[in-house]
């Protein structure tokens, strides 16, 4: 495993956005957008200090897609869908690497 920061900011991450697929009250969905750019944003620096520039540009534009601030009106259909993707895409980081020497 990779380490302990960035993987329990993309367990809880995850966690977060299947909970999205739930009828939660509307300040849990702002509460997801504000731990979204929060978290994205650590997973953003985190990949910089690595040299992982694609990783950096990937979740910083996540962190712009989720911040609450000047919210991105894409629909509840649609945003369960993103929420769903970005779940599972943030799991799967957790286990693959692109930069893990092979065997």
């Amino acid at each position: 495993m990779k380490n302990n920061l960035s993987t329990i900011t993309k367990v809880v991450l995850a966690g977060l956005f299947f909970l999205c697929l739930l009828d939660m009250p509307y300040g849990f969905y702002q509460f997801v957008r504000f731990a979204g750019l929060v978290g994205f944003a650590i997973l953003a620096y985190q990949a910089y200090k690595k040299g992982k520039q694609v990783e950096m540009i990937i979740y910083g534009g996540l962190a712009i897609l989720f911040q609450p601030f000047l919210k991105i009106a894409l629909g509840r259909e649609i945003w369960n869908i993103v929420d769903v993707i970005v779940g599972i895409g943030l799991l799967l980081s957790i286990w693959i690497s692109p930069n893990k020497p092979k065997r």
